[in-house]
């Protein structure tokens, strides 16, 4: 009924609203005690989400996409070349399509010429296939110095706080204090360069995949051109 406020629906809000400020309040704590190094491990942290998010995007897009293209393409191939052509440019956002393109767009080459830009084009594309490897091994390299360095810190922190001879309750508070500091930031620094490692050894297997179809489809397009220049068909070269 339009108008009707049922009191579930304000329960449920309010416990929602509870529900994030209890979440906010855990992560303050934690960055509270975790120290200084805790804003340099978020944005690690912030950045390699980031960056696993849009590779990701790139790697499904290509898994989805890129056998059922190679397929039809090969076929295409065998009984039109030109009609082939013309699918290759409606797909160059595919690393294979823009490889194939570089062979298929050349002038009349002979076989060794077409092995040649398929290579060439194999390798241009491999800093693409590769992006952002550099930055996560970055990330999975500093995040648990960083946290060490927290771990050092905290340490500092308890000892300086530690008067010998005064084992009181006011001496203890500062010392725990350290120490969790300490420990705060080891294992935010260890879950940061775990998370991450995780995603970068996933992306690693993709794109050694990646390089296996490569070779494997360029073989297969190259005995096929090879086969229409040994029979004289003139390969169409696009404009």
């Amino acid at each position: 009924m339009e108008g009707f406020y049922s009191p579930l629906q304000g329960d449920a809000s309010s416990n929602g609203a509870l529900t994030f400020g209890m979440i906010f309040q855990q992560i303050s704590k934690v960055f509270e005690a975790g120290g200084v190094v805790m804003w340099p491990l978020l944005g690690f942290s912030i950045l390699a989400v980031a960056l696993i998010l849009e590779r990701l995007r790139f790697w499904f897009q290509i898994t989805q996409r890129q056998d059922k293209f190679v397929r039809e393409l090969l076929d295409l191939y065998q009984r039109s070349p030109r009609a082939a052509l013309l699918q290759l440019e409606q797909n160059l956002d595919l690393p294979i399509a823009r490889i194939f393109m570089a062979a298929l767009g050349l002038d009349r080459p002979n076989p060794e010429e077409f092995r040649l830009a398929l290579e060439s084009a194999a390798q241009a594309e491999m800093p693409l296939l590769k992006r952002f490897n550099i930055v996560f091994e970055t990330i999975i390299s500093l995040s648990p110095l960083l946290g060490l360095l927290g771990t050092i810190l905290g340490l500092i922190r308890s000892f300086a706080s530690l008067r010998i001879g005064d084992a009181g309750s006011n001496n203890a508070v500062p010392v725990s204090s350290g120490i969790s500091e300490a420990l705060t930031s080891t294992a935010s620094g260890l879950a940061v360069a775990i998370f991450t490692l995780a995603f970068a050894n996933t992306f690693r297997g993709l794109y050694l995949r990646q390089i296996a179809l490569i070779q494997e489809y360029g073989g297969q397009m190259e005995l096929l051109y090879r086969r229409r220049y040994e029979r004289g068909e003139i390969p169409y070269a696009s404009s």
